[in-house]
């Protein structure tokens, strides 16, 4: 077990440091793209949009980990001090490096602004979400009443006495979402959603999913900030909590100027 964690680390790392391994997931050969769905090829459905790695087109040549820099993470987790803050010691840099070198698209696809956008515009939701990587579930998850369980979704049926509340830097909801996330990363959180709030890795590879797959596309294709409002809490749009809205659009606005890059349009939804 210890050989193949460090394994898996030294892929990972490979990964954020920029070198291209190609088909990690699909164990496509080399120079073939490996599609979000586990299928190899070289045309563009495979290599476009749904790229999940290998030389995905339109990817730059910026390193996650140089956005995500210790001053930038170490700013958002300044208030991990307070008590009460069970994400300290959970959530860390390296953890969220990790995760993200095993989506090989976040925030490598277009110019080194809009790289920097992306990386501003997931944190500004994390920050949000998890009182600046303090909180790891949804307050009042383990008493709340409601299971977040949806009898009529067949391909993914809820474990008995499981509750699929709010977990990870996104608060990953809905036993849709766990069993799609825990199919993709490896783990089946369906059946044990608790990891995500157990396991650091999976608590942020699982948030990491759920963003290429309903936030990435959309946000990069020019929609702006607030279609990933939109993506990641519709009951927020429309007026109906313009206070939640605002908070997610600072923090937005204030990663984006640590950054030197403008925000860009349509930041509300």
């Amino acid at each position: 077990m210890k050989n193949s964690a460090t394994l898996f680390t030294l892929v990972c790392l490979l990964l954020a440091g920029g070198e291209v391994v190609s088909g990690q997931k699909c164990g496509c050969k080399r120079g073939e793209c490996c599609s979000k769905f586990g299928f190899c090829g070289n045309d563009n459905a495979h290599c476009g949009g749904n790229c999940w790695a290998g030389p995905c087109k339109g990817r730059n040549r910026v390193k996650v980990g140089d956005i995500v820099s210790d001053a930038f993470f170490n700013g958002i987790v300044a208030s991990q001090g307070r008590r009460g803050c069970p994400g300290k010691g959970f959530y860390s840099r390296p953890r969220f490096l990790l995760a993200m070198a095993a989506y090989p698209t976040f925030a490598t696809i277009g110019s080194a602004d809009d790289s920097k956008r992306e990386v501003a515009a997931f944190f500004a939701h994390v920050a949000h979400e998890t009182g600046r990587l303090c909180f790891i579930e949804e307050k009042g998850g383990q008493s709340n009443s409601k299971t977040y369980c949806d009898p009529t979704n067949a391909q993914w049926p809820c474990a008995a006495n499981k509750h699929y509340y709010g977990r990870g830097p996104l608060k990953l909801t809905w036993n849709y979402n766990y069993g799609a996330a825990g199919r993709a990363i490896g783990f089946n959180i369906l059946r044990n959603p608790e990891l995500v709030a157990a396991n650091a890795l999976i608590s942020i590879k699982a948030s990491i999913w759920f963003w290429m797959e309903n936030c990435h596309a959309p946000f990069i294709s020019g929609k702006g900030f607030g279609a990933t409002i939109r993506a990641i809490n519709s009951v927020e749009c429309n007026g109906k909590s313009p206070t939640q809205v605002s908070s997610r659009v600072e923090y937005y606005k204030e990663y984006c100027k640590q950054f030197r890059v403008n925000p860009g349009p349509n930041l509300r939804c």
